[in-house]
């Protein structure tokens, strides 16, 4: 039996039973106690088990249920179906309390970032005054904040075989993100953003190749069905290929969940589905887009609001940077101020943070006050993954 076949089953055995002794590892596999032990101390390394005594336990309910292993100096996502699975809370969680589950369907993104003095013109270069590559996606950001406000979150998106595949890996495994699977494509790189920021007005230009975000199959969002029987709420943007993104929420409609959607990139393909929605969360050009509504003011977003709920949707909030969000609950609206500082660009700090409240059992109005302190505080570190702690947003909004 070869090392990775080796270690794939033993790390579905440990998810399986949750612990195990070198003795019977090394009997059942029959290799030495110390081959046992050193493929126990690689799932140390990975923060999947924590050693005892003569075995080892796990820690992190992985379903990556197999590893990512290097070959031919790419990495190689492989899968295989865990069934009759179990969660568990991890030892990562940093004292949150974790009620309810969000089930979250996304793109997984590499940005890379350039801060320039100004945008170049056509056919110029210029030297930028610093860069980054960091982690990002729409719904990877989105499960970051959930994670942080308090929610078990289920993360499932697919990457290309290119070496970010490992960086995913990495980011998600030492996040506080509860669960998550990659998925990985053989035809298409890992997403990614190119993005240039302004130092002279802090605007950003901003392009994306979804990659492998565009190539989820149908079989992919099958497997998705027992961890979204479990969770309270679905949480899904447009990032990916939309025919399989409709299929998830359908599929979560069909079994009750609450299913809120960031209609982020807008498409128009979108509306005739607006009555599977429970809550949909539009920025104010794309609820300009979803109603025909130009928006300039509190009347005229209120009348997009009431627009999108006639189209379909059960619930509507849309974001509005630093003059906060108005609520629709499908009889009036409501204002709830940004608090703190400018919230414009924190639309996934609000998406994650609000799904959690509203999976924890907060109302409407509870859930999207929650996610305004949440994205005010999101937007005072740099990067569009760091996230702040629940006991922080507590206390900003103790403070009003």
């Amino acid at each position: 039996m070869f090392l990775e076949e080796r270690r794939n089953k033993i790390l579905a055995y440990l998810t399986k039973h949750e612990r195990a002794s070198v003795d019977y590892l090394a009997t059942a596999f029959a290799v030495s106690k110390e081959t046992i032990r050193s493929d126990l101390n690689e799932f140390v390394r990975l923060n999947l088990v924590q050693r005892c005594y003569g075995g080892a336990i796990i820690v992190r309910r992985s379903l990556q249920s197999e590893l990512i292993a290097p070959r031919s100096k790419n990495f190689e996502v492989l899968l295989k179906r865990l069934e009759k699975q179990t969660l568990h809370q991890t030892s990562k969680q940093k004292g949150n309390k974790m009620n309810g589950k969000v089930c979250i369907l996304g793109s997984f993104n590499v940005d890379i970032v350039a801060k320039v003095a100004r945008f170049p013109k056509g056919c110029e270069s210029i030297i930028a005054q610093g860069s980054a590559l960091g982690p990002g996606g729409k719904e990877a950001n989105q499960a970051m904040a959930a994670s942080r406000g308090g929610s078990q979150v289920y993360f499932v998106t697919k990457v290309g075989t290119d070496q970010f595949s490992q960086f995913a890996y990495d980011h998600l495994s030492s996040s506080d993100i509860h669960a998550f699977k990659l998925y990985q494509s053989d035809t298409e790189p890992t997403g990614n953003s190119i993005i240039y920021v302004s130092q002279q007005n802090g605007e950003n230009m901003i392009a994306i190749y979804p990659g492998a975000n565009q190539t989820i199959t149908d079989d992919e969002v099958a497997a998705i069905a027992p961890e979204l029987t479990t969770s309270d709420v679905l949480l899904v943007q447009l990032e990916n290929n939309f025919s399989v993104t409709l299929n998830v929420i359908k599929l979560a409609h069909a079994l009750g969940k609450k299913v809120i959607l960031n209609p982020a990139p807008y498409p128009s393909e979108i509306l005739p589905y607006l009555d599977y929605l429970d809550v949909i969360t539009p920025n104010e050009t794309e609820a300009s887009l979803l109603s025909g509504i130009d928006i300039q003011d509190f009347d005229s977003t209120k009348e997009a609001a009431l627009k999108i709920a006639r189209m379909g949707a059960k619930r509507v909030i849309i974001t509005m940077g630093s003059r906060g969000v108005l609520l629709y609950d499908g009889h009036q609206s409501q204002h709830i101020p940004a608090l703190g500082v400018d919230t414009t660009g924190a639309g996934d700090a609000f998406n994650g943070a609000f799904a959690a409240a509203l999976a924890n059992g907060q109302s409407m109005v509870q859930a999207a006050t929650y996610a305004s302190a949440f994205a005010s505080l999101a937007v005072e570190r740099e990067g569009a993954s760091n996230m702040r702690e629940h006991q922080q947003v507590i206390a900003r909004l103790s403070q009003r």
